[in-house]
């Protein structure tokens, strides 16, 4: 099969894919294709990527532009940014949602502030722009008024599209979807990113949701009126297990065990009635993890994934760059670290020029210090007791939201993925940000004072095709 034929049958495959999950009951907003956009980037590559005609530069020209960035991509994101910011100035949730996520304000404030102390302070408050789009993106998503409904097209419109785009770039254009390992030679697949890792990250995200979609058919048990789904979705997990598998990319796959696990178990009603019970499977499946990676145990896991000892080489990036800090306490500036001299001396180092420490929690350290790390915290452990307190009371889509939360803490074990534009924090902040329960109430035509703060997804259980 040639290349226009095999992109002609994806075309239809895709196609056929929303045609089988499709819901004409649901009423989204047209500002939804803003975040659509705008994670369809984040989970593939730059929009100037895409219009590349070579291989990326090396050298003292990737450092440039990974310093300075590239203007077209600016350009449209901003443009972006600033068409979702009128909308959400629209909407009478937004103020609501704002009031309702203080630790997530104060994080973001923070990372404005250490602009002043970083080596490159207009870098810093351009990339703190870039990751103000992130929150912003995701509330656009939050304030439609079937934000249920949003959640769920937009992870189809960009899953039913990454995946299978991914494979038809991999067997078919292989400039494009595969590039030769720096380490040893051999051919790794990347599809619409631009690493393995990424294409496995992609396709954990996605995977995830729909499985969920999944689980929700299988919960209302209407199976003859949403065999669509089943089989859509159906294909988007196996495809995108088989895509990690096949870019061997190990740490997607274990977070998509652990989470899944607990996604499916979560969604029982035996276990999401005790509380206890889903602390001891959060914990174990972390601890797991945690154990495996760092203090030694059952390190025969790490081994059976194919990683050694100093996990591919991470150990001892991290024994270079945490001596290099300029402040244990604040850091180096958001986004900062890894600029001028200290990128240097980084990439005499290693020849293959890391950009990032590969663990989330040593990056926030890096770039905001101890109290970037703290405020990080914060962040996690309120929305770790929300998002439980929704998976207790049975709410729409807070299995996955749970799911998503475990893959945020345990994929940052071995990647750094608190940053801006990547899948992984930003679909975090969508399943740990959350909407006042007078909100849900009136919906967008809210007059009313904000008393408690409740889970976004505290909405009637209703179709699985809703």
């Amino acid at each position: 099969m040639n290349s226009l034929l095999a992109t002609a049958v994806f075309a239809l495959l895709i196609l056929g894919l929303f045609w089988l999950d499709r819901d004409r009951k649901a009423k989204v907003s047209w500002a939804l294709w803003l975040p659509t956009v705008w994670l369809f980037i984040a989970s593939s590559r730059n929009i100037a990527e895409w219009f590349a005609s070579g291989p990326m530069a090396v050298g003292e020209e990737l450092g440039d532009r990974y310093l300075d960035g590239n203007p077209l991509d600016r350009n449209i994101m901003t443009a972006m940014l600033v068409v979702a910011l009128i909308v959400l100035a629209r909407r009478r949730k937004t103020m609501l949602i704002l009031r309702s996520n203080l630790p997530i304000l104060l994080f973001f404030f923070y990372c404005a502030l250490s602009a002043l102390w970083s080596d490159h302070p207009d870098l810093s408050l351009k990339r703190w722009v870039k990751a103000v789009g992130d929150l912003v993106m995701a509330m656009v998503v939050l304030t439609d008024e079937d934000s249920l409904a949003a959640t769920k097209q937009l992870f189809k419109q960009v899953g039913f599209l990454v995946i299978p785009l991914s494979i038809l770039l991999i067997r078919f254009y292989s400039d494009w979807g595969r590039v030769y390992n720096p380490w040893d030679g051999t051919l790794t697949y990347t599809g619409v990113t631009t690493n393995k890792n990424q294409l496995g990250m992609i396709c954990l995200i996605y995977g995830l949701a729909a499985a969920w979609r999944i689980l929700e058919v299988v919960r209302v048990k209407r199976w003859a009126r949403n065999w669509g789904t089943l089989v859509a979705n159906g294909i988007i997990v196996a495809t995108g297990l088989w895509l990690i598998r096949a870019a061997d990319s190990m740490t997607p796959f274990a977070c998509f065990a652990l989470a899944g696990g607990v996604m499916v178990a979560c969604s029982l009603r035996s276990v999401a009635r005790k509380p206890w019970l889903i602390h001891l499977l959060v914990v174990s499946v972390l601890a797991v993890a945690f154990s495996a990676l760092f203090l030694g145990i059952g390190s025969g896991l790490v081994q059976n994934l194919g990683r050694d000892s100093t996990l591919t080489g991470r150990t001892d990036i991290w024994n270079l760059v945490l001596p290099m800090t300029p402040s244990a306490l604040l850091g180096a500036g958001y986004e900062n670290f890894w600029t001028g001299g200290r990128l240097q001396k980084i990439w005499s180092v290693y020849w293959n020029h890391p950009n990032q420490a590969h663990n989330g929690y040593i990056e926030i350290y890096l770039n905001l210090g101890w109290i970037g790390v703290i405020l990080l915290a914060l962040v996690i452990i309120t929305a770790y007791r929300k998002v439980v307190a929704a998976v207790r009371r049975r709410a729409d889509a807070a299995p996955l939201r749970l799911a998503y939360f475990i893959v945020a803490v345990a994929y940052n074990f071995t990647e750094a993925a608190f940053k801006m534009t990547n899948p992984v924090w930003i679909v975090f902040l969508l399943a740990t940000t959350f909407v006042p329960e007078a909100a849900l109430r009136t919906g967008s035509k809210l007059k009313v004072p904000v008393k408690m703060p409740a889970p976004l997804a505290e909405l009637p259980v209703g179709d699985a095709s809703a």
